[in-house]
């Protein structure tokens, strides 16, 4: 069975609207201060799970509620039937905090991965999120030197190649892919139809349609996610402001920065709220 996603870049979404998937059977942590100010739901990257971002919230659980995700497919809750991209994985999320909302603010915070969903679930559903945090997001096409796309260029077109010896030399292709593919894709296993759909996406016109305040923060050493993605977001989101903090990666954002996100976080609450 394959999901249509509805209206990609069209008007808000319904609640009742999205992917057919049984809520009850997602993974999720809820911990924090029921009583705080703020209702955060955090969405963690891919190949992680619900566990990856609470080193970085524990310095925020003064704050409110925190609702850590095991997105379909991932850690604990199991995967889509169909082939899912981010809208998907965004309207399911719609629908969960439909039944699963404090009354508080809601703020997303996701990481890579969930920061493609976070920007999906902005644009598509505006009236669901108060205030948006994007740690090394992804969502836009790289934009790589001449040298990096020569290299890239030459790596697919070996590939292909050799695809097409497989055969006569008694090669697999899953030996090829293994040899050439990235650490995500060789990792995917049964989501690696999900992991195509996800990565061919552009989410430059959902980007444009965010209304709500965003703040982008980017490792200075990221070279998943570098931070001239963010500075390209910061370019299409009226609302988004930007920090790169030198030093850190794609992870160690999460690990030894995890500090200064925290402190970067709650400033940028305390400025946007109303």
């Amino acid at each position: 069975m394959t999901i249509e996603s509805p209206n990609t870049a069209g008007s808000p979404v319904s609640p009742d609207s999205g992917p057919d998937y049984d809520l009850a059977r997602l993974a999720v942590d809820r911990l924090g201060e029921p009583s705080g100010r703020f209702h955060f739901v955090w969405g963690h990257g891919w190949g992680q799970n619900r566990d990856a971002m609470k080193g970085l919230a524990q310095s925020l659980f003064a704050l409110g509620t925190h609702d850590f995700l095991d997105f379909p497919g991932f850690g604990a809750s199991p995967r889509p039937e169909a082939t899912w991209t981010t809208a998907d994985y965004a309207d399911l999320v719609h629908r969960w905090l439909a039944d699963n909302t404090t009354g508080a603010p809601v703020v997303w915070v996701g990481h890579s991965f969930g920061g493609r969903v976070g920007i999906q679930l902005a644009a598509r559903h505006p009236d669901a999120v108060s205030h948006v945090a994007l740690i090394a997001a992804a969502g836009l096409p790289r934009q790589r030197s001449a040298i990096e796309q020569a290299r890239l260029k030459g790596r697919v077109w070996t590939y292909k190649a050799l695809k097409r010896l497989a055969p006569l030399a008694g090669i697999s292709e899953d030996d090829l892919r293994r040899k050439f593919g990235s650490a995500d894709y060789q990792s995917a296993g049964a989501l690696r139809d999900i992991f195509l759909e996800v990565i061919r996406e552009d989410l430059t016109d959902q980007a444009r349609r965010i209304t709500c305040p965003v703040q982008l923060i980017y490792g200075g050493a990221d070279t998943e996610t570098p931070p001239e993605i963010g500075r390209r977001l910061e370019g299409l989101i009226p609302t988004a402001r930007l920090t790169v903090l030198d030093g850190l990666d794609h992870y160690s954002v999460l690990g030894d920065g995890r500090h200064q996100v925290a402190k970067r976080l709650k400033t940028w609450l305390e400025e946007t709220a109303v």
